[in-house]
């Protein structure tokens, strides 16, 4: 950095355009021009995957499945100090689950690597040295003590907390005086003049005049790694992204990264911000919300097409809201132009029904069904153990013969080993005690119960291919608890 700095004091040159020259991709910006259309998600691993970066990198896949593209997974961990171990791992992990896996990622590598910002500093340099060189950038000296006046200064007067610019008038004896203190300044970029208007695809033609409401901002912090406005403008450069969806509070920011692709003489992708997704009482989706992620979804149960569905059922993109729609049925139906400015919101009460709509068509798939009967028998070894006094419960016939009969009546493979469901696995085991509260007449009852038995077991199991052992219990269980069988 310091000597990045040094050349400050030579006499500056004429902008030079980093990569590709401008123009380039101007084909790229419409979808039916024949160019390839790249998008990214781009996720910072600060925290697991939640149900609102599955949807921005969802809309993201179907749009780049849809016009024959690539699908990029980028991380952003440039905030070394807010990463969380194993999130990076579980963004991919989670994205895969989910049936919409990145063409390019940290993982599986791709012609634009490397994928971690952490790993992509050189390039991040190379842009800062070009906005230096033609004026675009200065140092910036003020400690964070002063910067934090100038805040608490603002909100005591009720203003927006914004930079005073000062470091921007600093002679080039001056800047090098303060070298010689402090090598490792931050570099922040010169707002000024009128912002470029831009046609987003979601929200129409837009201009945001940044330099009158804020401060210059900063580019490149003193540790040498960027922030969000750089990085991102130099990755989607590099990376050849045609088209830019995310979330719709980076629409302002966008005139400000506009004006960073003007200084380093750039062509910008095409923009489409994506209204918020909501929670049913119109509350914003928090990090805090545990129930959010999608490792606690994948864990209770539901699948990950039910999951794609709620989230675009309750959005825009598609000609109509409807339950059902599986990933290639999303793909062929969506259409960027009918997003709207809306924000989605989120009724998750309405999941198990999805759920449940989902589960039956894997049902009625017989190879997919053979999927779901392998994980209910890892769900009842898991639930009952050694409690599975007939092993026979575990027959892939008999556990293949329990979900037909309950499909369309449960919402997830799980609640077929819940405590109301335990009979079909496990000998009912009550005590004489627990048995005599229920009625006076146990003894007549029980008598009664199993002089019956054998015959009606023998009627049902010409009539059924299953284990006479599990289903001699499942209906005893029955007879004494006083609930349907299936």
């Amino acid at each position: 950095m310091a000597v990045l700095l040094k050349r400050l004091l030579h006499p500056r040159r004429p902008p030079a355009a980093l990569g590709r020259p401008l123009g380039r991709r101007e084909a790229s910006l419409d979808t039916h021009a024949g160019a390839a259309v790249r998008v990214r998600f781009a996720p910072s691993p600060t925290g697991f995957l939640h149900l609102g970066g599955l949807r921005a990198a969802l809309y993201n896949y179907i749009f780049a499945k849809k016009h024959r593209g690539s699908f990029i997974l980028r991380l952003e961990d440039t905030d070394q100090t807010r990463l969380v171990p194993g999130a990076a791992e579980n963004i991919e992990d989670m994205l895969e689950w989910a049936g919409i896996p990145p063409d390019e990622s940290p993982r599986r590598g791709g012609p634009a690597g490397p994928y971690l910002q952490s790993q992509r500093l050189a390039l991040y340099a190379q842009a800062t040295e070009a906005l230096l060189k033609s004026g675009a950038a200065y140092p910036c000296f003020c400690s964070p003590q002063r910067l934090e006046l100038l805040k608490r200064e603002a909100l005591r007067n009720r203003q927006t907390p914004r930079y005073d610019n000062r470091c921007r008038s600093l002679s080039e004896a001056q800047v090098a005086q303060k070298l010689a203190k402090d090598p490792k300044p931050a570099i922040r970029f010169h707002l000024e003049g009128e912002a470029p208007a831009f046609q987003d695809l979601v929200y129409g033609w837009n201009r945001h005049e940044v330099a009158s409401v804020e401060g210059d901002p900063v580019i490149l912090k003193s540790d040498g790694f960027p922030t969000y406005h750089l990085a991102c403008v130099v990755d989607d450069h590099h990376m050849g992204i045609s088209h830019v969806l995310r979330g719709s509070e980076w629409l302002v920011s966008t005139s400000k990264h506009l004006l960073l692709y003007q200084a380093l003489g750039w062509q910008p992708p095409r923009f489409a911000h994506l209204p918020l997704l909501l929670n049913r009482d119109g509350s914003k989706l928090s990090k805090r919300q545990g129930d959010i992620y999608l490792e606690h979804f994948a864990a209770a149960g539901f699948l990950p097409d039910a999951l794609l569905d709620i989230i675009t059922s309750c959005g825009s993109g598609f000609a109509e809201n409807q339950m059902g729609r599986t990933l290639p049925e999303l793909i062929t139906q969506f259409d960027l132009t009918r997003v709207t400015c809306h924000s989605a919101l989120l009724d998750l009460e309405k999941l198990p029904e999805f759920n449940r709509l989902h589960l039956r068509r894997l049902v009625s798939d017989e190879t997919q069904r053979r999927q779901l009967v392998g994980k209910l028998q890892a769900l009842v070894e898991e639930a009952f153990g050694s409690q599975l006094q007939d092993r026979h419960v575990l027959d892939a016939a008999y556990v293949e013969r329990i979900i037909l009969l309950r499909q369309g009546h449960i919402c997830r493979l799980q609640d077929l080993v819940s405590p109301v469901h335990s009979y079909l696995w496990t000998r009912p085991a009550v005590g004489r005690a627990q048995l005599g509260t229920v009625s006076e007449k146990v003894d007549v009852i029980a008598k009664r119960v199993l002089g019956t038995l054998p015959n009606v077991c023998a009627q049902l199991f010409s009539k059924m291919d299953s284990s006479p052992g599990a289903y001699g219990m499942a209906l005893a269980s029955h007879i004494m608890g006083g609930a349907p069988p299936f």
